[in-house]
């Protein structure tokens, strides 16, 4: 999604009202005829304009119409209203299919999507999830191999507010976590819109709102959460020489098993997780992998001293600076899995965690594929690095931006930094929708 600064436009229009729903309003005491929304939905047409420009006026000065703007937001979910969507596009002068939203419009129904709008229910306001795919966390499900496994213990690896459940392993299956996420979004009556891809949006500086435009409709809020997630879209390299091979190559979002390579050849590019991961599952199913190491990598255990090597570290370093905790990983590393630069895997001059905290580099977390390059089942090769690009701003400064706008879920630290995001964003939305509320209500007191 590419975000556009955009200049004020004079095409803001508003759509009918329909004033029978109104009148059976959940929130509207129905005695009460003589409302601000009652008596808007009553004008004639050729004071729409006019009536616009008043609410575009309120809009700048931070005052949220949330009676009015729930009123349209209810189409979201209408049936009738997206089968009307599904035969349409989208146009500038297009009034239909502008749809009000109240609260924030959060881009993306994966871990970092949910785990916002969790936070944001729990302070009180609700968020509009717009999700391309036919389902939460499309990654998880469809772009992730068989063994999958979360590589931290689940405590790490939680979002706000709901724990894993405690028959759970430490290191949950891939199931597993799909599992804990659909509960996750039950409990918090998360309903993303789904098929929905969002193709722009833009900053209408003229009323100090988002346009969040989709194929189908455009979503107008105040607040826009990028939530698309650090892995949402491939990248395969171009190598001299694919064109001439006759053998499939495959991304690893397309690797399930390694079942259909039995007694094969296999070069495996790239020495994360996820590649080692690969490589031992061809070993378990027969193959003959090669592994290609694009730069100079830490490899640590995946546990020391009977804990997480993760959370050991996370207990240091609330006693010791970063390096001394890196020297400390180091040696237990050596002593247990040996000098990784005799396998052709050469250390960073930087330590592990420093490493992950300047550029964001995670270290290996070895579950078996050492033995195996030891035994001379995977071979290895190097390659140089390229650069990645992330928020501006790194960690923990990365998930606000201007004008409304936020981001999750890049913080280059999984599941936990999308947690500590998630409580951060909703705090930070929730602040403003309060004073929000407070200061309209005292512009419009109940009678």
């Amino acid at each position: 999604m590419c975000v556009y600064p955009h200049q004020s436009t004079s095409s803001w229009r508003v759509p009918p009202i329909d004033t029978k729903t109104h009148s059976s309003h959940p929130q509207i005491n129905p005695r009460k005829q003589v409302h601000f929304l009652g008596k808007f939905s009553q004008l004639h047409p050729k004071f729409y304009s006019f009536a616009w420009l008043c609410i575009q006026k309120i809009a700048r000065e931070n005052f949220l119409l949330s009676w009015l703007m729930e009123e349209f937001t209810k189409r979201v979910h209408d049936p009738y209203f997206q089968s009307q969507l599904a035969s349409t596009t989208v146009s500038e002068d297009s009034l239909a299919n502008r749809v009000w939203v109240p609260g924030p419009v959060i881009v993306g129904g994966g871990p970092s999507g949910l785990a916002v709008a969790a936070c944001l229910k729990n302070q009180g306001v609700n968020a509009l999830i717009l999700e391309q795919t036919n389902c939460i966390a499309p990654l998880w499900k469809m772009k992730t191999y068989d063994r999958l496994r979360l590589h931290l213990p689940k405590q790490f690896c939680q979002l706000p507010l709901m724990p894993f459940p405690k028959d759970f392993p430490t290191y949950p299956t891939k199931q597993q976590f799909l599992a804990y996420l659909e509960a996750y979004a039950n409990k918090y009556e998360l309903k993303p819109v789904y098929n929905t891809t969002v193709v722009r949006a833009e900053y209408d500086r003229g009323c100090g709102l988002w346009r969040v435009k989709t194929k189908m409709a455009e979503y107008v809020s105040r607040w826009v959460i990028v939530a698309t997630g650090e892995n949402a879209e491939e990248v395969v390299p171009k190598f001299e020489g694919m064109n001439e091979f006759t053998g499939p190559i495959l991304h690893t979002s397309s690797y399930k098993s390694g079942d259909c390579f039995e007694n094969q050849k296999v070069l495996v590019v790239g020495c994360g997780n996820s590649g080692m991961e690969v490589c031992l599952d061809l070993c378990n199913y027969n193959a003959c992998p090669s592994l290609v190491i694009r730069d100079s990598l830490h490899v640590l255990p995946q546990e020391m001293l009977g804990r997480s090597t993760f959370g050991l570290s996370m207990s240091l370093l609330k006693w010791f600076p970063i390096r001394v905790v890196d020297r400390f990983l180091l040696l237990v590393s050596r002593f247990m899995i040996g000098d990784t630069n005799k396998l052709g895997l050469s250390r960073p001059k930087l330590g592990p965690l420093e490493l992950k905290n300047v550029y964001g580099k995670t270290p290996v977390l070895d579950v078996g594929t050492l033995a195996k390059i030891r035994s001379g089942d995977i071979k290895d090769t190097n390659l140089f690095s390229e650069k990645d690009g992330f928020p501006k701003k790194q960690f923990p400064e990365g998930w606000k931006g201007e004008n409304g706008l936020y981001a999750i879920g890049f913080t280059k630290r999984g599941l936990l930094g999308t947690s500590i995001d998630a409580v951060r964003i909703a705090e930070d939305i929730a602040c403003q929708w309060k004073m929000n509320m407070k200061h309209f209500k005292s512009l419009h007191p109940a009678t």
